[in-house]
């Protein structure tokens, strides 16, 4: 699929300076791995909010817990066990 893309002159300043350095053969390649870069940052994204949405979920279905308790649950525990 043949696209043509039009970069702004420090995007392509950067995408030459790439293939100068010698680290890619052509500034399409450059443009290919800043979308596989982007597609990637995308995917962590979509999964921490699916995780973030499971995590609601479970809020709602089993009750929200606060530090404060979870901290007076363990102070009462290390008082009951003496230590």
């Amino acid at each position: 699929m043949a696209s043509n893309v039009h970069l702004t002159p420090e995007l392509e300043a950067f995408a030459r300076a790439c293939v100068e350095d010698g680290r890619f053969n052509n500034v399409s390649e450059v443009v290919r791995a800043g979308f596989r870069a982007l597609q990637e940052a995308e995917e962590r994204r979509a999964h921490f909010n699916a995780m973030l949405d499971a995590v609601r979920e479970e809020t709602v279905r089993d009750g929200a817990v606060d530090l404060d308790s979870v901290l007076a649950e363990a102070d009462s525990i290390i008082d009951k066990t003496g230590r």
